[in-house]
């Protein structure tokens, strides 16, 4: 059983509304699709998501990536086993391509690519197989102190930046939803944080964990004054306060203050996390799976938080298609000790849907997990290669 073809796709994907933060303010995303065939007829889809402000890349830039990668690596050998995959995988070596210019790339340049080709791979041969995703990850030896199984999970929300009405009726959707976790963005210009907080947890109450995310907002001179100012109302983490290029004074702003800080744009490979528990400059990683690369970096990066004794979140990119968060799911569901737990929005934000289940969590933020062999999900082929703007065959075709 062998790689009979291994195609990629560049699909615009629109929002529903628009998404703001402090780094962005969102509409649509040029996301990756991979496509990959085996020599049996097992088909298997992966998804990435590039962030020049996060990974350094571009949809161009991935586009390079792909074009100058030498994919007969993964052509030749014959995956006969979901950790034949995983080997293969692992030892998967992207060309080396410039970014986009004024994008200085790090460690994690390429991680959009990888997961793509990661879940694709993986999904084909676990098809072949009968073999659930959560197999793989129990199987990992990597996963052998954050393995634990269960069959239901529960999302938390999250308020992007917004004043007045607006963000007072997003407070009362959370709060009617059901929510036990919401997270805030804080740091916009334009927007009060200690009015905005303020009107949040007044509408959530006191019983409802109230996370902070500043998207690099502040400069490190300032993240204690800034969140002295909020921690009246009893914030359990702030998230990336400060520019990934000033983290490492975040050793000196941590002992200042009560709230917990985690690191997302500035935790994105095994590099970043080594530096973060040398320097300790942070209490918890967010885990997003196309910024770290896929799936088994995940959990590598779960499992050395845990040796460390940091927490971590497994979050998601803004408007993930059903393919990344039937991924998510299974990280969800079967590695244990999530802080904090973000993803599986997609009919409240994506407009349609390239994915024949429906994978919104429900009331609560409750979703259940995913049992079929793969991902656990039809992915409609036909709106993939109608939507898609650029098609590129890696492998055969």
């Amino acid at each position: 059983m062998k790689i009979r073809s291994l195609t990629a796709f560049e699909l615009p994907i629109q929002l529903k509304t628009a998404i703001r933060h402090a780094s962005h303010a969102r509409r649509h995303n040029d996301t990756l699709i991979v496509r990959c065939e085996l020599t049996d007829g097992s088909i298997g889809w992966g998804e990435g998501l590039p962030r020049t402000y996060v990974t350094g890349e571009s949809i161009d830039s991935v586009w390079r990536h792909l074009q100058a990668t030498d994919f007969e690596q993964l052509a030749d050998p014959d995956p006969a086993s979901p950790a034949d995959a995983v080997a293969l995988l692992t030892n998967l070596r992207l060309a080396d391509v410039t970014a986009d210019q004024d994008v200085t790339p790090r460690e994690c340049f390429g991680n959009s690519v990888r997961c793509a080709l990661e879940l694709a791979v993986l999904d084909a041969v676990c098809r072949s197989t009968d073999c659930p995703f959560g197999d793989v990850i129990r199987d990992l030896p990597v996963a052998a102190d954050v393995f634990s199984p269960r069959d239901e999970v529960r999302y938390s929300g999250v308020m992007t930046a917004a004043t007045g009405l607006r963000q007072w009726r997003s407070a009362l959707k959370m709060k009617i939803f059901g929510f036990r976790q919401v997270k805030i963005k804080v740091g916009t210009a334009g927007i009060d944080d200690v009015i905005s907080v303020g009107r949040a947890r007044r509408v959530l109450g006191g019983d409802v964990d109230l996370r902070l995310d500043a998207n690099e907002a502040w400069d490190c001179d300032e993240v204690i004054t800034r969140i002295q100012m909020l921690e009246p109302f009893a914030p359990t983490c702030l998230e990336q306060p400060v520019p990934h290029s000033q983290v490492h004074r975040l050793a000196d702003v941590k002992p200042c203050i009560a709230t917990p800080i985690m690191l997302d744009e500035s935790l994105c490979c095994e590099e970043d996390a080594q530096r973060a528990i040398a320097g300790r400059t942070c209490d918890l990683f967010n885990l997003r799976i196309s910024k770290c690369g896929g799936i088994i970096p995940c959990v590598r990066l779960a499992a050395l938080a845990r040796q460390h004794g940091l927490g971590y979140q497994l979050g998601c990119q803004v408007g993930e298609t059903g393919i990344l968060s039937a991924a998510g799911r299974h990280f969800a569901c079967n590695i244990g000790q999530i802080r904090y737990l973000e993803g599986s929005y997609d009919r409240f934000l994506v407009q349609g849907s390239v994915t024949k289940e429906d994978l919104t969590f429900c009331y609560g933020g409750r979703a259940t997990r995913l049992g079929a062999a793969g991902l656990g999900i039809t992915v409609n082929e036909a709106i993939i290669r109608h939507t898609a703007v650029r098609e590129l065959p890696l492998i055969g075709g």
